[in-house]
């Protein structure tokens, strides 16, 4: 990913990039992005974009496992973490989900992962600590609550699932408030062009449509053009 795509990647939007992705296949049909309703702790905040660094949590029960084995895989998840080549992003399962109640992205952990150069975290668990957390750091996630429950790591580095997209270590992530999208390597090549001239394309459209003369007939004309962009 060259410095150029890494920039317009995060001036855009995810469902930019979704259609982006079936313009650089020259198909529709894409379909590595997530499903439902995400949440997002900072809505008007900018896409995050990175590699995916990867891991799993519970919270509901206690971890039956010796506590210094808790402790010791803590501390290699915040290594693992903190050696991420940039961009990177963090994806959590919580193995509790659709019941998920340990909030593992609060204040303290969203600044902690802030200052290892993470640009974000995706998760299908639970956020809070919400008008607290670091500017510049975006969390989408299944939910908000109150409590962190039990929240320990049960595994580091390891594919994850959240909200029906499968993420392996390593994937290149976008994400926002209308959920996330893997990018496939083979696209990565096309895909700048692919984002602009979506833009242009669209542009075709809207630009009449927010004139203030707008009728059936430039919409017409607007749209035949639009259409003839696309083929």
């Amino acid at each position: 990913m060259t410095p150029e795509l890494l920039t317009l990647l995060q001036q855009v939007d995810t469902p930019t990039v979704c259609n982006a992705i079936e313009v650089a296949e020259g198909k529709r049909g894409f379909d590595a992005f997530t499903r439902g309703t995400m949440l997002a702790s900072a809505p008007d905040a900018p896409a995050m974009v990175g590699y995916a660094r990867t891991a799993k949590i519970a919270a509901v029960a206690p971890p039956t496992e010796p506590p210094e084995v808790i402790k010791a895989r803590r501390m290699a998840y915040y290594k693992y973490m903190a050696e991420a080549p940039s961009p990177a992003v963090t994806v959590i399962e919580d193995l509790d989900y659709p019941n998920a109640i340990g909030a593992y992205w609060g204040e303290i952990n969203t600044t902690v992962h802030k200052g290892f150069g993470i640009s974000g975290a995706l998760t299908n668990g639970v956020m809070r600590d919400l008008g607290d957390l670091p500017e510049g750091f975006l969390v989408v996630a299944g939910s908000v609550g109150p409590s962190h429950g039990f929240v320990h790591v049960r595994e580091i580095d390891t594919p994850v699932e959240v909200f029906g997209l499968r993420i392996a270590p390593g994937d290149l992530v976008h994400a926002d408030r209308h959920g996330a999208v893997v990018i496939p390597p083979e696209v990565i090549p096309a895909l700048e062009h692919a984002i602009r001239s979506l833009l242009e394309t669209e542009r075709l459209v809207l630009e009449p449509a927010r004139s203030e003369v707008f009728d059936f007939e430039t919409f017409a004309q607007a749209w035949a053009a639009f259409e003839k962009a696309r083929t």
